[in-house]
Order: C-alpha cells, then structure tokens, then sequence
C-alpha cells in the first residue's frame, strides 16, 4: 500500500514538473507587419493581389513550431494588376458566390495540426484549410527566422467548391477557363 501511495506521488510529482517546465508558447502575428498575396491564372494571362489576415498565431514548444491558427478577411480581397472599373468588377466577382462567397463566408481559416522539422529554419506543415465552409487538409513548406516566417501554398480552389470558369467542370470553355490552382504568398511577423 505503502509502494503504491509513493509511487502515485512520484508520478504526480513528474506530472507537475513536466507541465510547470513545459515551454510552450502562443505568438500572436503582427498584422501590420504582415501580408499576404493572391495570384490566379486563366488561359490567357493572370491576376494578384492581397488579402488581409484578420487574426493569427504560431504555437511553439520551446523553439519547436507546433500550431498554429489563421484567419483571413476575405472582404479585404483586392486586386493590384487592375484599376478602376476593371478592378471593381474583379473586385466584385472574386466577392461573390461564383467564387468566395463573402456575405455569407467572410472568412478563411488555416489551422495548423502538424510541423515536421526539415532542416535548419524550415518545415513541413500539414493543416486544414477552409474556405467557404468546406474544410481540407492542405501541406506546403514553412520557412521560420526569428520573429518572421513565409510560406507558399498552391490551392486548388475547386475542391471548396470555387468551379467558376474550371476547364474541369465546363467542357469547351477555350480561353475563358480559369485554371483550378492559385497561389498564396505569406510573409508574416509575430
């Protein structure tokens, strides 16, 4: 009896110490020192732009990424190739349900689930992406320097449901098509 009792003492007592050593912690991105960049392509050419992230944070065990969650304002969606009217009407339609979708989701969400070292300053990141409400699991490369990371992620916007001008949802849709794929560039501070 006496053994057992010590040794749920023990165990306690490692419990405790590993949690009061456990080095974990929460750092929260600097918005206005952060950005993040679009680009789509079609058949005959591409646009960019930025869109802003709304809140954002990286979890770390000691100097180890282990999480982290985004969220990203799709009501700042902005064009930087276009102006004036042709930049409104992009503006406009990436907004709407063709695409987007922002009155009824104004927002896209990353969550990190897992970082696997590979080498000095980089990892391989797995997370689950969701747009428009559909959540997937996404990996891409994730390049960490002291206060500051990049990283980008090549989506498919078809599997969240963003069909809209796809060569793989229309058949003859010859120079009209907008490719499946675009491009995020982050660069964040925190």
């Amino acid at each position: 009896m006496k053994k057992n009792l010590f040794k749920g003492a023990l165990i306690a007592l490692v419990t405790v110490a590993a949690v009061a050593f456990n080095d974990v912690e929460k750092k929260e991105v600097i918005l206005e020192k952060s950005k993040v960049t679009w680009k789509g392509y079609k058949v005959t050419g591409s646009h960019y732009g930025t869109v802003a992230l709304k809140s954002g944070n990286f979890i770390f065990d000691g100097d180890k990424l282990t999480g982290g969650t985004f969220v990203v304002d799709l009501t700042t969606l902005e064009s930087q190739d276009l102006s004036g009217e042709y930049k409104a009407k992009l503006e406009g339609h990436l907004k709407s349900p063709d695409f987007f979708g922002v009155e009824s989701h104004p927002e896209a969400t990353l969550e990190i689930t897992k970082a696997t070292p590979n080498g000095k300053n980089a990892y391989n990141v797995e997370a689950n992406l969701t747009i428009k409400g559909q959540a997937k699991p996404i990996s891409f490369p994730l390049s960490v320097y002291g206060s500051k990371a990049t990283a980008t992620l090549k989506i498919d916007r078809t599997e969240y449901g963003l069909r809209y001008g796809s060569a793989s949802f229309i058949d003859n849709i010859g120079d009209k098509a907008i490719y499946d794929e675009f491009d995020l560039v982050v660069d964040v501070e925190f």
